[in-house]
C-alpha cells in the first residue's frame, strides 16, 4: 500500500491494485445497499460508515488480505458460526484480498451493528 492520507473512501481506493480495489468497491456498495442513509468517512486512516453520527463500520487493504472492522467485539463473537471459515480477532473480520465476503453476511453484521448503535 501506499502511504498516502486519504481525504476519501475513492482516495484510499486508488491506491490499490485492480482486484483489490474491486474487491472493496464491492464491499462499499454491499455496506451502503445494507444500511441506507449511512455517511462514508475516513476514520483511523480507513474508509469507515457512519448511521447517524455513531461509526458503524469500517475496511481496509493490507498486503495479503482485506479486513472488515464492525467496530464491535460483541458482534464478532454474536456471529462466531457464521464467520468460520475467516480468520477473526476481537475487531476484525480478515478475507482474500480477491474474494469479498457475501452480501448475506455483511447485512446481517450491518443490521446488528444498527441494532447495537441504537441501545447505545
Amino acid at each position: 500500500m501506499k502511504s498516502i492520507k486519504a481525504q476519501t473512501i475513492d482516495d484510499y481506493l486508488g491506491q490499490f491494485q485492480d482486484d483489490q480495489k474491486k474487491t472493496l468497491e464491492k464491499l462499499r456498495r454491499m455496506i451502503k445497499s445494507a444500511a441506507p442513509g449511512v455517511t462514508e468517512c475516513i476514520s483511523y486512516s480507513m474508509p469507515a460508515f457512519r448511521h447517524q453520527g455513531k461509526l458503524l463500520v469500517a475496511f481496509g487493504a493490507f498486503t495479503d488480505h482485506c479486513s472488515f472492522f464492525p467496530m464491535s467485539a460483541a458482534t464478532i463473537k454474536a456471529l462466531t458460526n457464521d464467520l468460520k471459515q475467516y480468520e477473526t480477532s476481537k475487531g476484525t473480520i480478515r478475507f482474500p484480498n480477491t474474494k469479498p465476503l457475501p452480501a448475506a453476511l455483511v447485512k446481517k453484521i450491518i443490521k446488528k451493528r444498527i441494532a447495537e448503535n441504537e441501545t447505545k
